[in-house]
């Protein structure tokens, strides 16, 4: 199928958009520490069938006990701490800016590997890191020119919506941070989907032995069982983002170039902009859109 590649990247875009659309419903009425306990049981779940399905396996056998560590901790750091910040960010902003501050992500990762990794800074990923932070810049700004903005669930809560912008900060820290982490994790050709899954399950683990020791455990599965609906959201939002988004990120990946495919897979601040408005009202102005390309193609100038 021509331009099987380049269809898979989109669909992963379209796919984190609607998820993230459903995390921040279902998060207004969990609250983001709920959701993520209830999110990943859901994706562990679901992954190990996917792992089962193309490897005959629930969960990878052959992987050793570096490799476990060095993924476990990617997920602790991105899954557990960059994941609960974004589904606040999520509940405080909206999904539209929170994704948009996630641009962030490919920066940060940018300057980690730079720093950790010793990975050469070329120019042009200089001028991309400047781009990405002059158009998120300038979408922040529209904040404070736009009093009438509802992207935030508190309208004309300064306070709200500078904590937002820091749980977004903060889930993109934590999404660069396990990037670098997994690196590490996924020498020697490691299949994506078996990184992925170890990270999931390290990620379940420790969220819900956070639960356990504050007692909370039992009240957060009734609250998630008295809530179907809202769970509801939370299986179709973790559907669409760790099940058919990694996948279709694999297939783009397996059949295009990484520059393309890792792109087109970050269409999510483009196609938040109209499902903001059709499904939470939010009013986007033009500075927003602006800056929204801005960053967009700053992370363009990063990727190819």
């Amino acid at each position: 199928m021509p331009f099987i590649g380049e269809l898979a990247a989109v669909g992963t875009s379209l796919c984190f958009s609607f998820g993230s659309t459903f995390f921040t419903m279902s998060g207004r009425v969990f609250g983001s520490i709920i959701l993520n306990r209830g999110r990943l049981v859901v994706a562990v779940v679901l992954v190990m069938l996917m792992h089962l399905l193309f490897y005959g396996e629930l969960i990878p056998m052959n992987a050793g006990i570096d490799r476990w560590a060095w993924m476990s901790l990617s997920g602790i750091v991105g899954l557990v701490l960059g994941d609960t910040f974004l589904l606040q960010a999520f509940v405080l902003i909206g999904p539209r800016l929170s994704m948009l501050m996630m641009a962030m992500a490919p920066v940060l990762g940018v300057v980690l590997a730079w720093v950790f990794l010793g990975e050469t800074l070329a120019l042009k990923e200089i001028i991309g890191i400047a781009v990405t932070l002059a158009g998120i810049f300038v979408v922040i700004g529209e904040r404070r020119t736009d009093a009438s903005n509802t992207d935030a669930a508190k309208p004309g809560d300064s306070r709200s919506y500078l904590i937002g912008l820091l749980c977004g900060l903060g889930g993109a820290a934590g999404q660069a941070g396990g990037l670098v982490l997994s690196r590490f994790g996924l020498v020697g050709d490691f299949p994506a989907l078996s990184g992925s899954l170890i990270r999931l399950i390290a990620a379940m683990i420790v969220v819900w032995l956070i639960a356990l020791f504050n007692r909370q455990a039992v009240a957060t599965y009734r609250t998630l069982r008295q809530n179907p609906r809202a769970f509801m959201l939370v299986v179709g939002g973790t559907v669409l983002g760790p099940v058919l988004g990694v996948w279709l990120s694999l297939i783009a990946v397996q059949n295009t170039s990484v520059g393309v495919a890792s792109t087109l897979s970050s269409l999510m601040p483009i196609f938040l902009i109209p499902i903001s408005y059709f499904m939470f009202k939010e009013r986007v102005t033009v500075q927003g859109i602006i800056g929204t390309v801005i960053a967009f193609v700053g992370m363009v100038l990063l990727f190819v």
